[in-house]
């Protein structure tokens, strides 16, 4: 129970703290826009990425959020969840860039690019993240890929730990099912 105390009161430390950077930032502050930066860059990217599944895309959209920030940081209201503005922020960038890519045709789907593993393994499981649905294939690129933990994902995505482990380890199981299947019939 003690432990449950800590981590929440540490994430209501590090929300507030996030506040007054982004109030901070409304009066012109641009050292509390590096510091933001630093203080969730990692989220933004790994979210993105979950979304364009392109590296480069996922950079853009990085790079296009923080403009936003600074540039709309004066219409934010403290609600106590300052990732949510800020990942809804990289939400609606993220779509526009799939939005784009859908209107000029194209379609890039490089998430596993930058994965250590042969052009073999990479086409398998890219296959393999096409059997998920959106939700899910986020999770597991946020957790696997990105490499954050569970609560990290689910203050996110904004749902409760329980989901995002139940269809964490669904995703698991049924990429694990699909590639033992897959084994039999060769």
């Amino acid at each position: 129970m003690l432990i449950f105390m800590l981590t929440d009161e540490k994430q209501h430390t590090d929300s507030e703290q996030l506040d007054g950077l982004i109030q901070s930032i409304a009066k012109g502050d641009r050292d509390a826009l590096a510091k933001l930066y630093h203080a969730s860059s990692k989220q933004v990217y790994g979210f993105a990425l979950s979304i364009v599944k392109n590296s480069a895309d996922a950079e853009d959209v990085l790079q296009d959020c923080f403009i936003r920030i600074y540039n709309s940081s004066s219409l934010y209201k403290s609600n106590g969840k300052p990732m949510a503005w800020i990942m809804t922020i990289t939400k609606n960038l993220a779509t526009q860039v799939l939005r784009d890519r859908a209107r000029q045709g194209e379609s890039k789907d490089e998430a596993f690019d930058d994965f250590k593993a042969s052009a073999e393994d990479r086409i398998v499981l890219q296959a393999c993240m096409k059997l998920l649905n959106d939700e899910s294939r986020q999770i597991l690129i946020l957790h696997a890929l990105s490499g954050f933990k569970h609560r990290e994902i689910a203050q996110m995505l904004d749902l409760a730990l329980p989901t995002v482990l139940s269809k964490y380890h669904r995703a698991i199981k049924k990429l694990r099912n699909h590639l033992q299947q897959e084994e039999h019939y060769e």
